[in-house]
C-alpha cells in the first residue's frame, strides 16, 4: 500500500491489525503513526487503550502479551512501537501474524532500514499485515512532492519557491513540511501561494543569493551576478557550504546532460525525463544552448576535481575554490 493508500483507509477508519512501516524515510512512518495515536481512539480512551513502546526497552514477547489484551471500553486498543529497529530480535513476531487479534492495532516504526525481505517474517508481514516502505523521496522529484503535499491542503507553491526550499534543505521530507507549516501560518489573509519573497522573509534563505540563482547566473553568462552570489557565498560560508554548491552543481548539470542525449525534447517529454516541473523546461533548454555537450561534460569532470580539492586535497580556501571553479565554468 502507498503512503495516501494508508492514510485513506485511516480517515475511513478502516484499520488493520498490524502495520509493520520500514524504510530510509522517516516521515512517512511518522506520519502513518502519528495519525493512528491521534485518530483511533477518543481522548477518554487512551489512558487504559493505547501504549507506546520502544525497541530498545522492550521485546516482541511483551509487544505480543500486550497486543492480546482486550480493550477497555473502547472497540480498539492501539499499540505502537517506536524506534522497533531497536528491538534485539523479531523472532516470534510471526506467531502473532498468524492469528492477529481484531480489536488490537499493532504498528512497529522500523525506522531507517528495511527486512530482509527472504525471510519467513517479511513474507508473512507481506501476507497477513499493511507492510509499507518509506522510502526517500529523490531530491529531483522533491519540488513536485511540496506542490503535491500542499495541494492536498488546498494550498499553492511556486516552483521557484519549491526549488528554493529543496535547494536549502534537500530531501528531508521533515524539515520541508516543518517550514512549510510555518509559512502557511503567515500566509495573508486571502492568500493561499507561496511565493520565493515569502520563504526569504520568513526562513532566510535568499532569494537573490542561492545555488539556484547561481545556476540561472550560469546559464545566461550573467558573469556580474555570478560574482555577487559567490562573494555572497563565500562572506557567509556557514550558510553557504561549498560542498553544498558543488553538489547542487553537479545535479544541476548532471539534468543539462541528460537533456542533450534526449531525442525526443518536446516540452512533455523534457519534463518527464528530468523529473522537472514544465515551467523549467525553458530553462533547460537556454542551458542546453550555452553548454554544448563537451562542455557540460568538462565542467561534470571539473566538479569532481573541485569536490576532491575541498575535502583534503588543496590549501586553498573554500572560496577561493569556488571562484575558481565558477570562473572555469564560465570562461
Amino acid at each position: 500500500m502507498t503512503f495516501e493508500n494508508i492514510i485513506a483507509d485511516l480517515k475511513a477508519r478502516k484499520f488493520k491489525p498490524v502495520y509493520f512501516l520500514t524504510g530510509e524515510e522517516p516521515y512517512f512512518i511518522d506520519s502513518i503513526t502519528g495519525y493512528l495515536s491521534e485518530h483511533v481512539l477518543a481522548e477518554a480512551e487512551r489512558a487504559f487503550n493505547q501504549l507506546i513502546l520502544y525497541g530498545r526497552d522492550t521485546d516482541i514477547s511483551n509487544i505480543i502479551t500486550s497486543a492480546r489484551r482486550f480493550p477497555m471500553m473502547a472497540s480498539h486498543q492501539l499499540i505502537i512501537v517506536r524506534e522497533a529497529q531497536n528491538l534485539k530480535s523479531l523472532e516470534g513476531l510471526e506467531h502473532y501474524l498468524a492469528a492477529p487479534l481484531s480489536t488490537t492495532i499493532l504498528a512497529f516504526a522500523y525506522k531507517y532500514k528495511k527486512i530482509d525481505k527472504r525471510t519467513k517474517l517479511a513474507k508473512m508481514l507481506a501476507e497477513k499485515s499493511v507492510l509499507f516502505e518509506s522510502d526517500k523521496v529523490r531530491e529531483d522529484k522533491v519540488p513536485s512532492w511540496i506542490s503535491s503535499h500542499l495541494a492536498s491542503d488546498n494550498y499553492q507553491i511556486e516552483p521557484k519557491a519549491a526549488s528554493l526550499l529543496t535547494d536549502f534543505l534537500g530531501n528531508d521530507l521533515g524539515k520541508i513540511v516543518h517550514e512549510l507549516e510555518k509559512l502557511i501560518l503567515v500566509l495573508p489573509a486571502g492568500t493561499r501561494q507561496i511565493t520565493a519573497g515569502m520563504i526569504e522573509k520568513n526562513i532566510g534563505i535568499s532569494k537573490d543569493f542561492n545555488n539556484f540563482e547561481l545556476n540561472r547566473a550560469l546559464v545566461t553568462r550573467d558573469i556580474v551576478k555570478a560574482n555577487r552570489i559567490i562573494r555572497y557565498f563565500s562572506s557567509n560560508p556557514r550558510n553557504n557550504p561549498f560542498i553544498l554548491t558543488v553538489s547542487s552543481l553537479f545535479f544541476y548539470f548532471g539534468k543539462i546532460l541528460l537533456f542533450h542525449g534526449l531525442t525526443d525534447k518536446s516540452r512533455e517529454n523534457v519534463a518527464r525525463e528530468l523529473g522537472i516541473n514544465p515551467y523549467f523546461v525553458a530553462e533547460y533548454q537556454q542551458a542546453a544552448r550555452t553548454f554544448p555537450m563537451a562542455k557540460t561534460q568538462q565542467i561534470i569532470s571539473w566538479l569532481r576535481e573541485y569536490d576532491l580539492k575541498a575535502k583534503g586535497s588543496s590549501a586553498a580556501s573554500e572560496g577561493d575554490l569556488l571562484r575558481e571553479l565558477i570562473y572555469r565554468i564560465l570562461h
